[in-house]
């Protein structure tokens, strides 16, 4: 290939020796880019994948000087191979882990009474998010929020409770031979980290950066004295930060450039990409590729519709099923089937598990829950679907899911959209404009509603999967919105 001016750049500042963060939009070939750099040296390097997939992928483009790896990899290099006998354990249920630990009461936070069973699924949810981190010890700050204890007060009160038998669940889980708490792949790449660890290289290659784990964040930068450090990724693109990503690039003391010219799609759709961008204050707009005409408009057959909200795939599918579609699923139907069963065990007067759900007794308990308390409000689609439709015509629907080989039409969220490409796109109707009452006031009129940077960044991922031709769809909201005009 011939590099474009960027590409150049970046390559003249690797060959200097800088530390280097590449601003890469969508479709710029990031992964293509840092495979030119390793293939201008003959130094050891490094290349950090974000999973296992793309990791092999980057096997058959990099030279034989440069390894790559995901950082489970190394830390199982390190150290998670002396937890072999412990991460073949099977399952168990939380509860039982939880007895295992000492959790075995019932107790009573403001007016929610909470089971043993709901407090193990909290004490194990605390040891994973200290394991998404880089913090050396467990805190308050690692207990998630329940719903229905969002309240400040009552969630200290739940974490003073909670605290104490995470940090038993993670002394148990630093035996190598035996325990309680079932082991895991991320137990050991946070043991691993925690040694502060060197990795062997003259230079390391991030890719994705903008969705860098902490836990990797931390190890990665602890490098900077002995390694030189490339990372590169899309800051606009940084939508897992519920999850615990965090994006590292913007903070990056190095040298910044960026990569703009994208291949995947043609100027109309550059520009629709460009309007999220503004909106959502990133750093680079794109340019579209003038020899791929890319269209905006609608679309009867879609390859693919993106969505907002998992309930809002589930939605899409049941309708495209319903027209005899044959319909896949990004990443298959389990969150979807965990939540439906979830409903349906509360509808019969169950308890659940779920931990989205698990506070709740009953069904009603959870509607009214979505339908007047502000902090349940994204709970309502869920509930309006379960009350449309049935539990028992969801889990249907979603056993007549077909593998995305022999499907029509694939539905996805935007989230499990990232990274992939169609010809058509078709953006659902879930992705619905900013709510009035969330907008600032002023004495004698209304504002018009702002749109959050984190709802701008997802549907500027969402915008650009496609190559062909694109339906804005739900999104069409934003040609009537005052921030919409670039």
């Amino acid at each position: 290939m011939n590099p474009t001016d960027e590409q150049t750049a970046a390559a003249d500042a690797f060959h200097a020796g800088d530390h280097l963060a590449l601003q890469a939009g969508a479709g710029t070939g990031k992964t293509t880019t840092l495979a030119l750099l390793a293939h201008t040296t003959q130094r050891r390097g490094r290349y950090l994948a974000y999973n296992r997939a793309i990791a092999q992928d980057a096997r058959t483009r990099f030279p034989a000087n440069v390894l790559c790896k995901t950082a489970h990899s190394l830390a199982y290099a390190a150290v998670g191979h002396r937890y072999t006998r412990r991460l073949g354990a099977p399952r168990r249920p939380a509860w039982q882990t939880g007895q295992a630990l000492g959790v075995t009461r019932n107790v009573r936070i403001g007016e929610r009474e909470l089971s043993p069973k709901a407090l193990s699924n909290a004490v194990l949810r605390t040891v994973t998010q200290f394991c998404h981190t880089a913090d050396p010890h467990i805190t308050r700050r690692h207990v998630p929020r329940l719903r229905g204890l969002e309240d400040h007060d009552l969630h200290t009160q739940l974490a003073d409770h909670i605290v104490p038998f995470a940090r038993k669940a993670w002394r148990d889980l630093q035996n190598p031979d035996d325990g309680c708490v079932r082991f895991d792949h991320d137990h050991y790449l946070k043991i691993w980290a925690l040694t502060q660890p060197t990795i062997d290289a003259d230079f390391l290659l991030l890719d994705e950066a903008q969705d860098t784990n902490p836990v990797v964040e931390h190890v990665f930068l602890n490098q900077r004295d002995h390694a030189q450090l490339v990372m590169v990724g899309d800051s606009a693109q940084a939508i897992y930060q519920w999850r615990g990503a965090k994006d590292v690039m913007t903070g990056f003391d190095g040298t910044h450039l960026a990569l703009s010219q994208s291949f995947r799609f043609g100027p109309h759709l550059a520009e629709e990409a460009n309007r999220w961008l503004h909106l959502a204050d990133a750093p680079i707009r794109l340019t579209g590729a003038p020899t791929v005409p890319t269209e905006l408009g609608t679309v009867d057959q879609p390859d693919a519709v993106l969505c907002r909200t998992n309930v809002g795939a589930m939605t899409q599918v049941m309708k495209l099923l319903a027209a005899g579609a044959r319909t896949a699923l990004t990443g298959g139907g389990d969150s979807l089937r965990t939540l439906a069963q979830a409903a349906r065990d509360l509808k019969e007067g169950r308890r659940t598990s779920h931990p989205e759900l698990i506070l709740f007794p009953t069904w009603g308990a959870l509607q009214d829950y979505a339908a007047h308390d502000p902090a349940g409000r994204d709970l309502q689609p869920l509930v309006d679907l379960v009350d449309t439709h049935g539990t028992a015509a969801i889990l249907a629907a979603l056993a007549h899911l077909t593998p995305e080989t022999h499907a029509h039409v694939t539905v996805s969220t935007a989230h499990k959209a990232k990274g992939r490409e169609w010809a058509r796109v078709k953006i659902a109707d879930d992705f619905a404009p900013p709510l009035e009452r969330d907008a600032p006031h002023e004495a004698g009129h209304a504002e018009s509603p702002p749109i959050d940077d984190s709802e701008a960044r997802l549907a500027y991922v969402a915008v650009t999967r496609t190559r062909t031709r694109l339906d804005l769809g739900g999104l069409s909201w934003i040609n009537d919105h005052p921030s919409g005009s670039v």
